[in-house]
């Protein structure tokens, strides 16, 4: 029997259908195909990856696991938990493992929000948690950032109501770099109900400087409503293997593991990230080239006159126009350079552009591009 015209529509939940997919960073091979480049050639600073790619101790410890893959990964991740709750002090129950930290803000989403339910951020935080909210029919409270584009945490406390589960907090904030020092993210959660669960969102927590750095792993232990969530995706270099966790006291972990998939980290990814969190000279190899990136680009921000938020993650927010297309005509040009950056219109930041910094090399292949459009643009 034929359809009716328009009923394919009405399938499927209203608040799925409503949701825009997450659109990740150019691939370099989709770039090479519609500009007609050479792959080896173009520069890829979109994606917030670590430019030193996988530490060796993570790629001989994937090709032993491998060894091994005709069977089912440890669905419990004994071996990955064990290390992680010895480097952090924890017991084992508090930690979940995710098909990287995106799967423990989703997670931790469906166990405790549902249809009607409030979940509060930030404007311009990480488009994921609008996402998951959508996902299980909530009310997305987004929160006006402060001035200077970060977390504004007393308006985040005011919009917490009765019908609130759930809070995020990014620190440091993708995609704008802003950094909340401890004192206020502690005061924070002190006063937020105990109803609401509160997500602290550690995805670049490796790149604070050592004056920036916190124990919030002492906050799991003193408050009963916190999730912790970190990623090996960025400063550990397994963003391509997919695994994150979280950290937070049992009663919360255990609702996250009645929904988590059974096999959600696969064994390479376990066996790699057993590695890496133990390679303490490749993390530190890693912040170190951040810091020398990170002032690499500024200077030549300044040098150009372009504003650019402070950032106290692996990336730049820089302002590349005054125009609503600014951002948009400044990335087809990199683009067309062979050079693959980060467009935040959807964030609702249409003029400037997000910059992972990479390796010597490629900041100085950005520079220049962007200073032979600037040249350009003024000619």
């Amino acid at each position: 029997m034929a359809n009716d015209v328009g009923q394919e529509k009405l399938i499927g939940l209203s608040h799925v259908r409503a949701i825009a997919p997450y659109v990740g960073g150019k691939p370099i091979s989709e770039v090479a195909r519609e500009f007609g480049l050479d792959e080896s050639k173009i520069v890829k600073l979109a994606s917030n990856e670590n430019p030193l790619g996988m530490p060796e101790s993570a790629k001989k410890a994937m090709a032993k696991a491998a060894e091994d893959l005709g069977r089912y990964p440890d669905s419990n991740g004994f071996e990955l938990k064990n290390a992680l709750a010895k480097k952090l002090n924890v017991p084992f129950e508090w930690i979940t493992l995710g098909n990287g930290s995106n799967d423990i803000l989703e997670l931790t989403a469906r166990a405790v929000a549902q249809e009607g339910d409030e979940v509060v951020f930030s404007k311009h935080a990480f488009a994921v948690y609008p996402l998951a909210t959508q996902a299980v029919g909530g009310k997305a409270i987004e929160v006006a950032a402060t001035s200077d584009y970060g977390h504004d945490l007393p308006a985040m406390l005011k919009a917490i109501t009765a019908k609130t589960r759930l809070v995020f907090v990014a620190n440091p904030n993708n995609p704008t770099g802003t950094f909340l020092k401890a004192s206020e993210i502690e005061a924070f959660i002190q006063k937020v109900p105990s109803h609401v669960v509160v997500v602290i969102d550690e995805a670049y927590n490796e790149f604070l400087t050592p004056e920036q750095q916190y124990d919030a792993i002492a906050w799991v232990k003193r408050f009963p409503n916190m999730i912790l969530s970190r990623s090996f995706s960025k400063a550990y270099g397994l963003a391509g293997l997919r695994i994150g966790y979280g950290v937070a006291q049992p009663h919360l972990t255990d609702l996250l593991n009645r929904i988590r998939q059974p096999f959600n980290v696969n064994s390479l990814a376990q066996a790699a990230a057993i590695a890496a969190f133990q390679d303490k000279e490749f993390l530190q190899q890693g912040f170190e080239l951040n810091r020398a990136g990170y002032i690499q680009l500024t200077k030549a921000f300044d040098e150009l006159g372009l504003r650019y938020l402070p950032s106290a993650g692996n990336f730049v927010l820089v302002k590349v126009g005054d125009d609503d297309q600014a951002g948009a005509r400044i990335n087809l040009a990199l683009l067309k350079r062979g050079i693959i950056v980060r467009p935040v219109g959807n964030y609702g930041l249409p003029q400037w552009l997000r910059i992972s910094i990479g390796l010597p090399e490629e900041n100085a292949a950005f520079i220049k591009a962007l200073k032979d459009i600037t040249s350009e643009t003024l000619s």
